[in-house]
Parts: C-alpha cells; sequence; structure tokens
C-alpha cells in the first residue's frame, strides 16, 4: 500500500491555524471525521493525543507524524498539514514543527502501520522535499509536491 492511495487532494490542507500541537490535532481529528463519518473526532483526537503522551511524534527538522489505529478506521487514512506558523510539538531536535503528516490505521493493521510510517519518515527525511514542501504557495502545488516525492520514493 502506498502513501499515495491513502492521501486524496482534498486531505492535504494548505496554511493551516497551529496554535498549538493540541489544537492542531484537534483540528484534524474534526476535519477528518466530517470527511469520514464512521469516525468520532472525540476518539481520534484521544487516540492522537494518547499516542504523543508516550513520546512525541516531532521526528526533527520542523516535522511531526502523529499516528494512531482507531478501531472505526477501515483502512489507513492519510493527511498532511502545512501550518501557517510553526508550533512547539516537543519535537527530538526541540525545533518547532511546521510540516505534520497524520496516519491513522486499523486496529490490527501491523505491518501495514510500520510500512506507512516508514514511508513518511523516509518522505520527510528528505531536505528537498521538506524545502519544497514549505515552497508550495497553494493546496494544489502542495498537493503536487507531495504526490511527486512519494512517486519517487517507490
Amino acid at each position: 500500500m502506498s502513501l499515495e492511495s491513502i492521501l486524496p487532494p482534498e486531505r492535504a490542507l494548505f496554511a493551516v491555524p497551529g496554535g498549538s500541537k493540541k489544537r492542531v490535532l484537534e483540528f484534524f481529528s474534526t476535519f477528518i471525521a466530517q470527511n469520514i463519518p464512521s469516525l468520532d473526532s472525540q476518539e481520534v483526537f484521544g487516540r492522537l493525543v494518547g499516542r504523543e503522551k508516550l513520546g512525541s511524534t516531532g521526528i526533527g527538522n520542523g516535522v511531526a507524524i502523529p499516528h494512531a489505529r482507531d478501531p472505526h478506521c477501515k483502512t489507513p487514512i492519510a493527511g498532511f498539514l502545512k501550518l501557517q506558523e510553526a508550533i512547539n510539538f516537543d519535537a527530538i531536535d526541540g525545533e518547532p514543527v511546521d510540516l505534520i503528516f497524520i496516519l491513522l490505521v486499523p486496529e490490527a493493521a501491523d505491518d501495514t502501520h510500520l510500512a506507512l510510517l516508514a514511508q513518511v519518515a523516509s518522505l520527510m527525511n528528505d531536505a528537498d522535499t521538506r524545502a519544497r514542501l514549505r515552497k508550495s504557495e497553494s493546496q494544489s502545488q502542495l498537493y503536487e509536491t507531495l504526490i511527486h516525492a512519494i512517486q519517487n520514493l517507490e
């Protein structure tokens, strides 16, 4: 399963208001529940926050990869947020985060979950990809940049 297949254009969000880690996770939880009726925004939020309590998903270089399992998630779901301004995400390098790739997976998707996380990490570890994403000036440009980078991974 590739990231491209689980990240439709409407889930690459441009110029998202930041504020705080909690606010961004709350924003995404509400957004995804509006798009996928089987998901409950409070449950998604609780699972994402619960995962953050185990250790920050801020991987450094201004990137975070929040992820969680959800029993109401039938197939893996991805979302990408480019924030208006970077926020504190308790990242391992202490730097603020402005690029957030979120993954939700079914409760039992062990191998799939790990494979998707590995793809996201590879994608977001590339300095050129991060620079191009940050230079994006519209939602469509952001999505095209993401998809192009994903296709170059495969």
